[in-house]
């Protein structure tokens, strides 16, 4: 009996070896996996193989052979195909699903989703969350050194909480291996490529690309707008049956010439104009007396025109401005996108929680009650100086979670897109990405981590100046998108703390170029401050010196949105 025990005991431990080793993915540089991809896999699917394999070669030293059959040993199943349905017996998941799948099953593991992207997002979620890979900027990619790597204990399955995500920042849209690899799937321009495409939002404004003044007013001034009892060159007359015409024909061209977008944009110009003829004017009487009523009723006849030729397509206009305001008894098509802006709000706070926010948040919620698909155009930035603080970071989450939770299927973060090098301009883009696909995440937490990784030796003091930073948000503070370095939360106490942090850290990274060039970019925010709140003492105590030198260090840097640098530092006292 003793040696039955005995026996038995040595068989159970083999199986426990055994068990052990097939969870073992790769251990000291070697590895008896493959990656294994269905012979009809997608592009993006052959590129999502490659990045595994590239990426477990340089975060472990060893390469997974990629293999378009049926393995006899251990595999990694990237993408769905015959060993995925023989595994778990699932339907083939839609092509645009980006849902992903990170299972185990018989010490294999299999990363999945749909065949556009879903499958690419997989493996990035796997090689992110099992071997730490971050790709903070287009330049900077953190890979772990790892000499073991287990599979999964336990399945992961998870949705973005967006369906369409666009951060739009220069450093995040000028590169679209990295837009790929965060996650960041939308930007203006329609792109295709190996990495599953980017969806893209055509126009903005556009209404005088379709009706151009300079083409049409001389000879049809009634095309435009009536103010004052006068045609004026600024919005269109939208109740003129040729308006609708020409705009429709118009729009049928763009989507044949451009057909890899998914929305096109027929909406106001970017002026205060409308049109106040008797006939549009009792349209929107009609539609409860709102600038909105008289666009929904316009851009649901070019959605009708246009449906089935192109089903899947969706036109799109604006509540922005003086449309904002959601119509009354009129509902926008199932294939027409509302895209909401809320530039008028406080970014200082949530924008569900103040009383500032109360018009805008009423106006999400009667548009989230009337339309389909809502798309939400939020701000990020202060457009008047880039590089002056702007904390918002502690809403970010929350804004997120807020336009998720009134059924947003897309939000657009406009930030500083036209260059480089503004506040925190890498670290909140990074972080941007990962609230759009999970706003649950602990901002705080990714923030740390970012400068951790990003600043080097000088993290702490990089960590400790945007602490302080935070500080600068009290229950009364009124943050728009554009201030000046005067703002009440800027003050001299903050400014003399924030110098000596920053100061602290600058022989840290004195012997590291690339890391001191970074670095000098957190100082601008307060060399900024500095040089536009006294001027004349910059010129003395080497403040505007050391300005004009990180400038000019940073080719493309801008200080503004309006202004080119090179107008803006010709202006300096």
């Amino acid at each position: 009996m003793k040696t039955r025990i005995i026996l038995l005991t040595a068989v159970l431990l083999t199986v426990s070896l055994a068990a052990a080793a097939s969870e073992t993915l790769l251990r000291n540089g070697k590895s008896r996996y493959v990656i294994a991809v269905g012979a009809q896999a997608s592009a993006s699917e052959q590129t999502a193989a490659k990045e595994l394999q590239h990426y477990l070669q340089e975060a472990a030293g060893v390469t997974l052979p990629i293999v378009n059959h049926c393995p006899k040993g251990n595999f990694i199943s990237v993408g769905f195909n015959n060993l995925t349905q023989e595994a778990f017996g699932e339907d083939v998941p839609p092509a645009d699903d980006e849902t992903v799948r990170c299972k185990v099953k018989d010490g294999n593991l299999y990363l999945y989703g749909g065949r556009d992207r879903g499958t690419l997002y997989a493996v990035y979620t796997f090689l992110e969350r099992n071997l730490g890979i971050r790709w903070y900027t287009p330049e900077y990619t953190k890979v772990p050194k790892v000499g073991r790597l287990d599979l999964p204990e336990a399945d992961f399955v998870q949705s973005p909480a967006i369906r369409f995500r666009f951060v739009q920042y220069h450093n995040a849209m000028r590169d679209e291996v990295w837009m790929a690899r965060n996650k960041n799937n939308t930007t203006q321009d329609a792109v295709r490529n190996a990495y599953g495409g980017i969806s893209g939002y055509w126009g903005i404004h556009t209404s005088e690309f379709f009706i151009s003044g300079a083409e049409y007013f001389a000879e049809h001034p009634e095309y435009f707008c009536l103010r004052d009892g006068k045609r004026t060159w600024g919005q269109l007359c939208l109740s003129n049956p040729d308006v609708l015409r020409i705009c429709t024909e118009k729009m049928k061209k763009v989507m044949e010439e451009h057909p890899d977008y998914w929305v096109y944009d027929m909406s106001q110009n970017d002026n205060a104009l409308w049109c106040e003829c008797p006939r549009c004017k009792a349209i929107e009487d009609h539609f409860g007396g709102q600038h909105s009523g008289i666009y929904v009723w316009f851009v649901n006849q070019i959605a009708d025109a246009v449906r089935e030729r192109w089903p899947d397509k969706y036109i799109g206009t604006f509540a922005y401005w003086y449309t904002r305001h959601a119509p009354k008894g009129i509902v926008p098509r199932d294939n027409v996108l509302i895209r909401l802006c809320n530039i008028e709000c406080d970014f200082a706070h949530p924008i569900a929680g103040t009383e500032h926010n109360r018009a805008f948040m009423d106006d999400l919620k009667e548009w989230a009650q009337l339309a389909r698909n809502l798309y939400i155009w939020d701000y990020v930035v202060n457009f008047h100086q880039y590089l002056a603080p702007y904390p918002n970071f502690g809403v970010l989450a929350d804004n997120i979670k807020t336009f998720r939770d009134h059924h947003a299927i897309g939000i657009q973060e406009e930030a500083q897109y036209q260059t480089d090098g503004g506040e925190f301009s890498e670290m909140k883009a990074w972080v941007l990405t990962r609230l759009l696909w999970d706003p649950e995440q602990d901002t705080d937490a990714l923030v740390h981590e970012f400068i951790t990784d990003f600043y080097g030796p000088a993290a702490p003091q990089v960590q400790a100046y945007f602490d302080l930073c935070r500080t600068l948000i009290k229950d009364d503070t009124f943050m728009p998108t554009g201030h000046n370095a005067f703002h009440p939360m800027f003050n001299e106490t903050f400014i003399d703390k924030a110098w000596a942090i920053l100061e602290e850290g600058k022989a840290k990274v004195a012997d590291d170029e690339e890391l001191a060039r970074r670095y000098d970019r957190v100082r601008l925010q307060i060399l900024y401050l500095k040089e536009m709140r006294h001027p004349e003492e910059a010129k003395t105590n080497g403040v505007k010196e050391e300005f004009l030198r990180i400038i000019a260090d940073n080719p493309g840097i801008r200080i503004c949105e309006g202004q080119e640098t090179a107008a803006f530092l010709n202006n300096l006292p």
